[in-house]
């Protein structure tokens, strides 16, 4: 595969990373590059670590991962986009916006963003590609769009302060839906 390819598989994979992102700086009232930095570091890493177990893991496993890899990345975006608008919805406005950056938080939401990345792992391990450059373009690709999606989502959050954690919830379930969908056949790429 070239550099553009892989280049291009990059972009496509970030692209639910740089979603979450956008809602973790939805839910700030100030720029943050801790946070920016945290997401585009659990999101990079992960995106590049998935294609690198699915490449060892090759084609054998290949059925099994990708029966169950929608339904595992819908589970864990719908139970934190719950999570984030129940918080929201909650009375408690004294929690500090590093709270957010938990690591069982960034855990699961680098995992939920990077299933996809599995599947691409194993792809990898039946064609020709160098597997070191790739998962380093992967990770780096979704490092920087994530970064650019914490600041995206800051700059439109801080206008809409009070319904951004709730927006943050409800993208986060729309994007484990689609992903669900999209699995199952009900929606086209």
């Amino acid at each position: 595969m070239s550099f553009v390819e892989i280049l291009l598989i990059g972009i496509g994979l970030s692209m639910d990373a740089f979603s979450v992102s956008i809602c973790k700086g939805l839910t700030t009232k100030k720029f943050s590059w801790k946070m920016a930095l945290t997401c585009g570091l659990w999101f990079g890493l992960f995106q590049a670590l998935m294609p690198l177990i699915g490449y060892f893991l090759g084609s054998q496993f290949e059925q099994y991962i990708t029966a169950v890899d929608h339904w595992i990345a819908f589970g864990l975006l719908f139970l934190i986009g719950a999570n984030m608008i129940r918080e929201a919805l909650s009375k408690k406005n004294d929690v500090p916006d590093d709270n957010s950056l938990d690591f069982k938080t960034m855990l699961l939401l680098a995992i939920a963003t990077s299933i996809d990345a599995l599947a691409v792992g194993i792809s990898f391990a039946c064609v020709q590609v160098k597997i070191w450059s790739s998962i380093l373009i992967i990770g780096v690709t979704t490092f920087l769009f994530s970064l650019l999606g914490v600041k995206i989502g800051n700059v439109f959050g801080s206008k809409f302060e009070k319904s951004a954690g709730i927006l943050g919830g409800i993208i986060l379930i729309l994007i484990g839906l689609k992903i669900l969908l999209e699995h199952l056949g009900v929606m086209s790429y």
